[in-house]
């Protein structure tokens, strides 16, 4: 058995990385005048898009306006049906809800985490007009598959990209060469942070039209600017829209944010690297898989622990990695356990078994640019300990 000495700092499940930079540019924003949405938001919009390789990017206040705005701007509606992932958060199963739409679910694929495209073909049916897959953790899906499936039935795709900056798939960054959307979220534990917010990506000129209305109140092309000098005070309210811009406060964070990327990534590949290697060892415990044909972003690390092997579950796995002063946490509870979907779709356990073992398994663990070497070696010494101590 490894000699284990426990730490007397706790490594938080996650911490932002902000410098000087991002700092800086929000002191010059406010001492510009113009910190409501203005011409930072829109240099980050084409900065961000440039990144990508995308034609369009429309900046949002979260990723989950962006998946509402994706699917407005699609027209699915009022009696449509829509497949996606019970593996997600609860917002990207909402946002189908909140067009009038109805959420169906297609089971995971046990090995990526993502959804299964074969599951999506049990479940199309002559109301299915969309599909909103996840790209899980960072991990991507077989978009091949899922657009040959889509463009077969005639189906909308909105990629949820909200772990996936710097995802590639095929040698591609997730939102090149799109055919569809992809929806990013820059919350405060994301690749690219902005506290809050979230951006939108198409090659489609008429998605790109129809969702700078839907997320600007449903005003007309560019009431953004009509207090500045030049600008018009008419403007015409296109949709009934709503209030999911981003602002440039948000956006000058952005931007130094994105500057930063490569090195911040870099960072987390390092630390996921090192995961990887030191958890192939452990037989009780089973890291990402990664298939050929993607890239990972490492958004998350989430390993699955293997319960045949051990005395505990996984929760109690979770007490004794914070009792070693390690935060961790769960991504995700399937939307399916939740009750505002058990009430009304009646979902249950056993629906969806893929979901509900890959559920039971996982523990997110933390994974963040500014976690140091010594920090990231420990948290494996601890889990190493937990699966000694614990095993069969």
């Amino acid at each position: 058995m490894s000699e284990f000495k426990k730490r007397d700092e706790f490594i938080p499940y996650n911490k932002p990385d902000i410098t000087d930079a991002e700092i800086g540019e929000v002191v010059k924003t406010l001492e510009s005048g113009w910190v409501a949405k203005g011409p930072r938001t829109v240099e980050f919009e084409k900065e961000f898009a440039s990144h990508l390789g995308a034609k369009h990017a429309v900046a949002m206040n979260s990723c989950t306006a962006a998946l509402h705005v994706s699917l407005l701007a699609a027209g699915i509606s009022k009696g449509d049906e829509v497949i996606t992932s019970p593996m997600t958060f609860a917002s990207t199963a909402n946002t189908i809800i909140h067009v009038g739409a109805t959420p169906v679910f297609a089971d995971i694929d046990y090995k990526t985490g993502c959804i299964d495209p074969t599951e999506i073909e049990k479940k199309i049916t002559p109301k299915t007009k969309a599909v909103v897959p996840i790209h899980y953790s960072g991990e991507v899906c077989d978009l091949d598959r899922i657009y040959e499936t889509a463009d077969r039935h005639g189906l909308f795709v909105s990629e949820d990209a909200a772990h996936a900056l710097e995802s590639r798939y095929k040698g591609r960054l997730i939102g090149n060469r799109l055919k569809g959307t992809a929806s990013y979220s820059f919350y405060a534990t994301k690749n690219l942070t902005t506290g809050e917010g979230g951006m939108l990506v198409t090659d489609d000129d008429g998605i790109d039209a129809k969702a700078r209305i839907w997320a600007g109140q449903g005003m007309s092309k560019n009431a953004w600017n009509r207090y500045a000098k030049g600008g018009t005070w008419r403007y015409d309210i296109c949709e009934p829209g709503f209030k999911y811009n981003m602002f440039d406060i948000q956006a000058a964070i952005g931007l130094k944010q994105l500057a930063r990327i490569g090195s911040m990534q870099e960072r987390r590949a390092r630390i996921a690297a090192k995961y990887q290697r030191e958890f192939a060892k452990i037989d009780a415990v089973e890291q990402p898989f990664v298939p050929d044909y993607a890239k990972h972003s490492w958004h998350l690390y989430v390993i699955r622990i293997v319960p045949e092997l051990l005395t505990i579950n996984r929760d109690t796995f979770i007490e004794e990695l914070n009792a070693r002063n390690i935060g961790t946490s769960v991504h995700f509870i399937p939307v399916t356990y939740m009750s505002a979907y058990t009430k009304r779709y009646g979902f249950k356990k056993g629906d969806f078994p893929n979901t509900d073992k890959h559920f039971e398994r996982i523990i997110s663990l933390p994974l963040y640019p500014t976690l140091t070497e010594e920090e990231s070696d420990y948290i494996v010494a601890a889990v190493r300990d937990i699966v000694e101590k614990f095993h069969k």
